[in-house]
């Protein structure tokens, strides 16, 4: 049995991140994984400059609701569904995500967790598991799926070369550069002929 396992952001849906630091006139917020590989590093960076700037949960969930999916990604992640499962593996938050799954109509989601206080501070947050992009493709391939896996950024790398096939979507230059192996697809249509090969072998 197939499985399509997608990140989120960048691939499906604009960089939260990078909307609210564009809501909120805050540019070093637009820092994401395709800059900082170290995960803690950037989290611990956008919790500072969310504690230095008064900034809440709701501040950015307000951001968050106005947000639409990537041109294209809600008949691509339909067309995908209907050809076979479609996993979200992504480094994002449940408390962010939902508003942008109903505008995908739902895929299955497999995330992270925020810690927040009584008054909507963000003060930390709780990792599904240690490499859970990866952790969560092995544990599909135990249970005898083929996988296919895309994602445009450095927490995605680990994920796709686990997988039994996949691509970059959309990835920066500099992740293209050190991961040339990889195929790359800046269009959906040209990742899903892609995906099409791999579940017709």
């Amino acid at each position: 049995m197939n499985m399509v396992c997608l990140d989120l952001e960048g691939v499906l849906v604009p960089e939260i991140w990078i909307s609210f630091a564009e809501a909120t006139g805050i540019p070093e917020l637009r820092r994401t994984t395709r800059d900082e590989p170290d995960y803690d590093k950037l989290m611990n960076f956008r919790l500072d400059l969310l504690k230095k700037n008064n900034l809440k949960l709701a501040d950015i969930q307000r951001v968050i609701s106005g947000m639409e999916p990537l041109s294209g990604a809600v008949d691509f992640a339909r067309t995908l569904r209907e050809k076979t499962q479609l996993v979200i593996l992504s480094d994002t938050f449940e408390q962010f995500a939902q508003p942008l799954m109903a505008k995908l109509s739902f895929p299955t989601l497999l995330c992270n967790s925020l810690k927040i206080d009584g008054d909507g501070n963000v003060t930390g947050y709780a990792l599904r598991q240690q490499n859970g992009k990866r952790e969560a493709v092995k544990a599909f391939k135990s249970m005898n799926m083929r996988i296919f896996a895309a994602g445009d950024s450095f927490n995605d790398l680990a994920m796709i070369r686990e997988a039994d096939s996949g691509c970059l979507f959309r990835a920066p230059q500099a992740i293209r550069e050190k991961c040339s192996d990889l195929k790359c697809y800046d269009t959906f249509d040209d990742m899903l002929e892609e995906i099409n090969s791999f579940l017709v072998n």
